[in-house]
């Protein structure tokens, strides 16, 4: 028996004429198999028959399941997925249509997302054609029905197969972005730059090569008569404490002339309902209707540290000759976003200012949750924002080569108070300028502003990531103009600029018009250079990837940080899920796969690092453990440096929060959701109230105070200089007013201040600022870096109880316990709080999250710190 993907189960209506639109989800008995005549066929038989399949979904993950190909994120698997993205896929679902189905007026199918050549038969006939992965497809299938059993096929060609010959065919291909590892594609002839797909699929420097097939959205039938809702927005248009004025604006497909009743309901956080209505005139086709509304004393949505996240729901209904024939419904918040950009003698700002309030951006990159994005539950998702709220961030960047993520982590940071920067999906490549591919972008992106424009946690869309930098003066980019000439290298440049500067604009701005547009990260808005310090965003990789030291953060005080980082390992134990204990060396074959960054030469980077300011590693674990203090360290740095340099400086986002899968990479939790040292060092360096102390490497300090509270702060700081065992040699404590939304530098030190008398092997400076007695922040500094020092064995003594009903450690350092790591080996647990500097004679508790037994927790204990091992 054939399977059915829905079977219509919906009573008569009383009029067929004037019945609601009804939505079914096409999501139940899919198959999938190689193309008839692929040649992989003959290497592998099994796909060539029909395989179940998940939609969404991708043929990878379904190929995974059947055991046809290895999971590619264990060991040297990667290889051996890829002649899946060389070949032809076919789909395959019965749609069982009831003749209450086809009495309809429109039986529309849609694809919220086809990846991405593919093509549509509804029972041997051609319904669509799909050329864009980012784009939603719909096409009547009404005539094409019968009563009964209905096939549907996908047929998906390869992204390589179909643009290699065209590519090869070309003098001067359009620079792109990472050349294939694969071996598929010559070097500098991408494909990538000509197809509107995810970028990152393509590989990059901190993730696979997985070319992926398959209808990556949902798939389902709208069943509808006379006029159904295409899109329904939120527009703040005023907004006061004392009244807020929205539209509520609907896009109506009508198939006659009609008239019509539209209704707008907003329900308010405490149930409260205002309603308005509107009768208009429709004509066939397209039309556009806008509803007023206005809401009394608003309750205003604030980021997350600046007040509360009250959401109102915004519903419309639509009604023909009184009866009901289509309703939506968004959920919205009502706050106030500006993008300030003031010029000054630098040259001109990047604030953002919400509800009035000038706000310090604090957060990271994201990037894809997954290889694999249809598989990506919104648990998952929720999961990984809500870790990023707990380390105190008030911003996510929703980087542009990924893809664009559904309502659902829109909800999830509305609810959080996460502002959201969400680059369109433009990851580097330069782009064409034709006007096809141009219309297919507007089509985009008008689709995928509507889709979540009145989420409040978005404030800024921006056109693309470093496609404008990289055209300004990556070599490659340089090269191509060379060779191109002075009239081609003009067209491109047009093109790019009619896109991103009045496409994308265009786009964002008559669809979301309370909320501002970026053309591109980095970006100083067309009015001047793009990546620089004094105007707009910058992306600074001189660390890293240009080898300077951490201490390069302090050299300058940009307008706002959009990206910045340094790589580390992942935690053992989700090392232990990609690899065995037999490749548990720096540069194995398994280690430098799962490092992206040149080709696997990012693993000598990290010891570099690690070599530039710690120890020797010790062994593979404690190379591992190196890399996370280096990366925390190092970013701490940076962040404290950006919040210091306030009001130069805005926003500091470093580089990135989470991981595609299992590897080497900037992010601050892995692919496996476990916290680096580097994201417990973000709770603390991203407090509301924190201490920099930035001590450069001409020996001077800088000690700034920073508070994001909104009123004044009575606080006191102290200074400390203290042995390994605690004497302290020097000692200051200060009482100081605070300002609100400020940093506060108190004193510069040179090392003769900080460490006169004191051996600067054996010796730590405490900086901290007080509250109510209470240590709110605190930082250490040292004349030496701590590969120079003479850092003591601990002594650390352990005491096992329980807290709450979980497993708790309390760990107390007889001797100054710097970089301490609370780890157990391969257990799947995590320590409640890591990461830790003790000073002699501290005690730290922290409970154990995870399913294992107490004994299994200490056998398996490892406490690392940087001093001398026992």
């Amino acid at each position: 028996m054939k399977p059915a993907l829905f079977l219509l189960l919906a009573a008569a209506p009383a009029a067929l004429w004037a019945a609601p639109r009804e939505t079914v989800t096409l999501d139940k008995g899919w198959q999938v198999r190689l193309a008839p005549g692929d040649t992989a066929a003959k290497e592998h038989p099994k796909a060539a028959r029909w395989l179940p399949a998940k939609v969404p979904g991708y043929v990878q993950t379904d190929l995974i399941a059947a055991k046809v190909t290895p999971d590619p994120f264990i060991g040297l698997n990667e290889a051996t997925i890829q002649w899946v993205g060389r070949s032809d896929w076919e789909y395959k679902g019965t749609l069982n249509a009831s003749p209450l189905l086809l009495a309809r007026g429109h039986v529309d199918l849609v694809f919220d997302g086809l990846d991405t050549f593919a093509e549509v038969f509804v029972n041997g006939q051609k319904l669509l054609a799909a050329d864009n992965a980012h784009r939603r497809w719909r096409a009547d299938a009404k005539p094409l029905l019968k009563a009964g059993a209905n096939e549907i096929r996908i047929l998906f060609k390869s992204p390589l197969g179909v643009l290699k010959p065209m590519v090869a065919g070309l003098e001067n291909p359009l620079p792109g972005e990472y050349d294939s590892t694969a071996g598929d594609e010559p070097e500098g002839r991408q494909t990538s730059p000509y197809i509107r797909k995810p970028k990152y699929h393509y590989g990059w420097d901190w993730g696979p090569r997985i070319i992926n097939v398959g209808p990556n959205g949902p798939v389902r039938i709208d069943a509808w008569d006379d006029v159904r809702i295409d899109t329904l927005r939120v527009q703040q248009e005023a907004v006061t404490a004392v009244e807020a004025r929205l539209s509520a604006d609907v896009t109506l497909i009508a198939d006659r002339d009609a008239t019509v009743q539209v209704d707008a309901i907003v329900t308010a956080p405490d149930g409260t309902k205002v309603r308005a209505t509107r009768t208009v005139a429709v004509t066939a086709g397209e039309n556009r209707v806008s509803v007023p509304l206005t809401i009394a004393n608003p309750q205003l949505w604030y980021p997350a540290g600046y007040g509360a996240q009250p959401l109102y729901t915004v519903a419309t209904e639509t009604r023909l000759d009184g009866e009901l024939v289509d309703a939506q419904q968004r959920s919205t918040g009502i706050r106030t976003v500006e993008l300030v950009r003031e010029k000054d003698a630098i040259g001109r700002g990047m604030l953002f200012r919400i509800n009035g309030i000038p706000v310090f951006a604090k957060g990271a990159n994201l990037i894809p949750f997954d290889s694999f994005g249809p598989r990506v539950t919104n648990a998952y998702m929720a999961k990984i924002m809500g870790d990023a709220k707990a380390a105190n961030m008030n911003m996510i960047r929703i980087w542009g080569g990924g893809m664009y993520l559904p309502d659902s982590f829109f909800d999830t940071a509305d609810r959080l108070g996460l502002m959201i920067w969400s680059d369109f999906m433009f990851g580097g490549a330069i782009t064409p300028y034709d006007p096809d591919y141009r219309e297919s972008v507007k089509i985009e992106a008008e689709e995928q502003v509507d889709r979540v424009q009145a989420h409040p946690s978005i404030v800024l869309w921006s056109g693309n990531n470093e496609v404008l930098s990289g055209w300004e003066g990556w070599s490659d980019r340089t090269a191509f103009k060379k060779r191109v000439g002075a009239d081609e290298q003009e067209r491109v440049g047009v093109g790019m600029a009619i896109l991103f500067d009045r496409v994308l604009r265009d786009a964002a701005s008559a669809r979301d018009a309370d909320v501002p547009y970026w053309p591109g990260s980095p970006s100083a808005n067309y009015e001047g250079k793009p990546d620089q310090d004094g105007n707009g965003d910058r992306h600074y990789w001189d660390v890293w990837g240009g080898k300077k030291p951490a201490t390069a953060y302090l050299d300058s005080c940009p307008r706002f940080m959009s990206e910045y980082g340094l790589q580390a390992m992942p935690d053992m134990a989700t090392i232990a899920k990609f690899a065995k204990p037999a490749d548990y060396a720096i540069d194995s074959l398994v280690m430098t796969a799962h490092q992206k960054f040149l080709k696997g030469a990012g693993q000598q980077r990290l010891l570099d690092y690690i070599r530039m300011r710690y120890r020797e590693p010790r062994d593979f674990a404690d190379f591992v453990y190196l890399s996370q203090v280096m990366q925390a360290d190092g970013i701490q740095l940076g962040a404290l440096h950006h919040r210091a340099c306030r009001p130069v400086t805005s926003g500091s986002l470093y580089w990135q929060l989470n991981d595609v899968w299992p590897g080497a990479s900037w992010s601050s939790i892995d692919y496996y959701g476990r916290w680096k040292a580097l994201h417990f060092a973000a709770r603390r360096f991203y407090a509301p109230l924190a201490v920099s102390a930035a001590r450069k490497p001409t020996g001077t300090t800088d000690i700034t105070l920073i508070s994001d509270r909104t009123a004044p702060v009575t606080a006191r700081w102290r200074m400390r200089t203290m042995d390994m065992d605690g004497k302290v040699t020097m000692a200051h404590e200060t009482a100081i007013q605070l300002p609100a939304l400020s940093a506060t530098k108190v004193a510069t030190m040179t090392d003769a201040d900080l460490f006169k008398g004191a051996d600067p092997k054996r010796s730590v400076t405490v900086v901290e600022l007080l509250v109510d007695g209470a240590v709110a922040s605190r930082a250490l500094v040292t004349a030496l870096p701590e590969k120079d020092m003479t850092l003591p064995d601990p002594g650390l003594v352990t005491r096992w109880s329980t807290v709450d009903g979980k497993p708790a450690l309390t760990v107390t350092a007889t001797r100054l316990a710097r970089a301490l790591w609370i780890g157990f080996g391969t257990l799947d647990v995590q320590a409640s709080d890591n990461f830790l500097d003790l000073l002699p004679g501290e005690s730290a508790t922290v409970t154990i999250e995870g399913k294992a037994s107490a004994g299994s927790l200490k056998k398996a204990l490892r406490l690392q710190t940087l001093g001398a091992a026992k």
